[in-house]
């Protein structure tokens, strides 16, 4: 018996659905499934620490063949492996034996037992976690096995989820601070507030009563500001100030906020701009699109999609939806109602104090936005 956390057996679990029904329903933004497109998978592709796995999905059974994938990603069956079929029912019944874990195990660290252990060795899966470089958890084949291999991520909500912005310092953004100057004891007074889920927002209140304005200035980083402006070249005042709201008035929620920027119109724009054409909505979801298919904060994003073609869904009833590129509407949709704000670390991601850089004091706020658990 060994343990294994329950984000792992998320993405474990998806894979045994996957393979044990041979199809899967399209999600739609309300994240139910789409009962008129159910797309048929022909093959699931997984990497481990010895190489690829390929899962050939057959009417009663899946064969295994284990592998080789190149750079280009070319896959070519090792000579001395012989191929290994499996009765599909197999995973079906592992994946029950997953989802039984993941309700009722309470805590992050779940045991699994002798049976599970002994399929998860029969089909050899040893890294419950794939291991790749392009950040899918697996590729999957639709129609037919010699269709393109689609990558996904897997986010279960029976499980904590990766989050979609992974705040980090790359995501800091920096508010100025104006008004009256402070004195060094002043800002040692603000920045000793004690620590409390709401210690931003005290600090950058205590920053106003003293008659100190903060106002957007940049992106911390480099190469997020670069990826922000991508999305539009006033996104990062847009983000910086959903950011700030989410701290002083407690709103998470994508959709909410989103109504908040709406009347408080930080870019300026005209009224029907906003209304008619729902601008802010718009930048909104093409930045949440961007975040699903590959968008980081340190890495140079150019507007081609990265080798993360959608993501698959375990709800809290242990369905598994598809969200893919290709229905980019529906898929928007989604991530704009079902994600929201967080709060990171502030120590390990260093904001939500005042900071001096050349003579002038900056407080950081932290972009992160993950889905919601319902």
């Amino acid at each position: 018996m060994f343990t294994a956390t329950k984000r792992e057996l998320g993405e474990v679990y998806a894979f045994f659905r996957l393979l044990a029904d041979g199809c899967v329903y399209m999600g739609t933004p309300d994240a139910l499934r789409d009962e008129n497109a159910c797309w048929r998978i022909a093959l699931v592709q997984r990497e481990e620490h010895d190489g690829t796995r390929r899962y050939y999905i057959e009417e009663e059974h899946v064969c295994m063949v284990a592998g080789e994938t190149d750079r280009n990603g070319v896959f070519t069956p090792k000579a001395e492996s012989e191929p290994e079929r499996f009765p599909r029912v197999d995973f079906g019944e592992a994946a029950h034996m997953v989802l039984d874990l993941l309700r009722s195990v309470s805590g992050e660290e779940v045991e699994v037992p002798d049976a599970l252990e002994g399929f998860l060795d029969a089909v050899r899966i040893y890294d419950l976690e794939a291991k790749t470089d392009d950040r899918t958890d697996f590729k999957v084949a639709f129609w037919h096995a010699d269709a393109p291999l689609a990558g996904f991520n897997v986010r279960c909500r029976l499980s904590p989820m990766n989050p979609l912005l992974d705040g980090g310092r790359a995501a800091n953004l920096k508010l100025e601070q104006t008004g009256v100057k402070f004195a060094v004891p002043t800002v040692n007074k603000i920045n000793a507030l004690p620590e409390s889920s709401t210690e931003v927002a005290e600090r950058m209140r205590m920053i106003e009563r003293l008659g100190g304005v903060l106002k957007y200035s940049d992106v911390a980083d480099r190469v997020f500001r670069c990826n922000l402006l991508m999305i539009d070249l006033h996104f990062p005042r847009m983000l910086a100030e959903m950011v700030r709201l989410m701290h002083l008035e407690g709103i998470t929620r994508v959709p909410e906020l989103t109504e908040r920027i709406k009347e408080i119109n930080p870019l300026k724009i005209k009224d029907e701009l906003i209304q008619k054409h729902r601008f802010y909505e718009y930048k909104m979801k093409q930045f949440l699109l961007a975040l699903a298919l590959g968008m980081r904060p340190a890495k140079i994003f150019n507007g081609t999609d990265s080798a993360v073609e959608g993501m698959l869904l375990v709800d809290g009833q242990g369905e598994v939806l598809c969200y893919h590129q290709s229905r980019r509407r529906e898929f928007a949709d989604f991530l704009y109602q079902n994600s929201r704000f967080e709060k990171g670390p502030l120590e390990k991601d260093k904001y939500g104090f005042l900071e001096r850089e050349n003579g002038t004091w900056y407080f950081k706020l932290n972009a992160k936005i993950g889905l919601v658990k319902r």
